[in-house]
């Protein structure tokens, strides 16, 4: 008989705008986890092609969409953080389509020691995210870190980036939801080495869970 597989052991990663999420998803990937991106889903989505784009087009009028099909995201993102019912609207349609795919990739994951679940809002979304996570852990840094860090990897303003940050839970609420904090103030070194630490606790910690 084949071994019964178990329920994967999920880890929701999160953190503001960039604290970097993205590269401790990716050392955790390195070290065997198995990742699932919220974002990379989205981004999947609204790829020229992509399932959303058709409900977005009829939301939105064809002018979101750049030359090649897909969503104009910087056009969306501007529409969407100057009116809440354009944010509100494009989440109505994205989001549970994010939801269905995240949680049939988490389920997939059978082979993996455990899986990275990375939400972005994941302290934001309510229930649904946090249910399926054994455990949170929050990648962490101070804002002006985050602002810096946003301001050399997409060129966006300042004012902009402050206005999403302040539609993103608080820091405190963050770490205030954490069962493990990731301290990204300093180098990828340092990062990396609190990543190894915390893939050691999560190869071990399904053994002594109940299933």
């Amino acid at each position: 008989m084949l071994p019964m597989s178990h329920p994967p052991f999920i880890i929701g990663l999160t953190g503001g705008i960039g604290s970097g999420k993205s590269a401790a998803a990716e050392h955790f990937a390195r070290l065997g986890a198995a990742v699932v991106d919220t974002d990379a889903i989205a981004h999947e989505l609204t790829a020229p092609g992509g399932a959303a784009i058709p409900a977005l087009v009829a939301a939105f009028g064809p002018d979101i969409l750049t030359p090649a099909g897909a969503l104009d995201r910087a056009k969306m993102r501007t529409l969407a953080f100057s009116d809440p019912e354009v944010k509100r609207r494009l989440e109505a349609i994205l989001h549970p389509l994010i939801r269905q795919e995240s949680e049939a990739r988490c389920r997939a994951a059978t082979e993996a020691p455990y899986v990275v679940l990375v939400v972005p809002l994941l302290i934001e979304a309510g229930p649904d995210y946090r249910r399926r996570c054994q455990r949170i852990a929050v990648v962490d840094c101070p804002e002006e870190v985050q602002i810096a860090r946003v301001r050399a990897r997409s060129g966006l303003d300042e004012d902009l980036i402050r206005r999403i940050m302040a539609q993103q839970a608080s820091r405190a609420a963050r770490l205030a939801a954490a069962d493990d904090i990731l301290d990204n103030g300093g180098d990828l070194a340092q990062l990396h080495a609190q990543v190894e630490a915390l893939d050691r606790l999560y190869r071990e910690l399904p053994r002594h869970t109940p299933s």
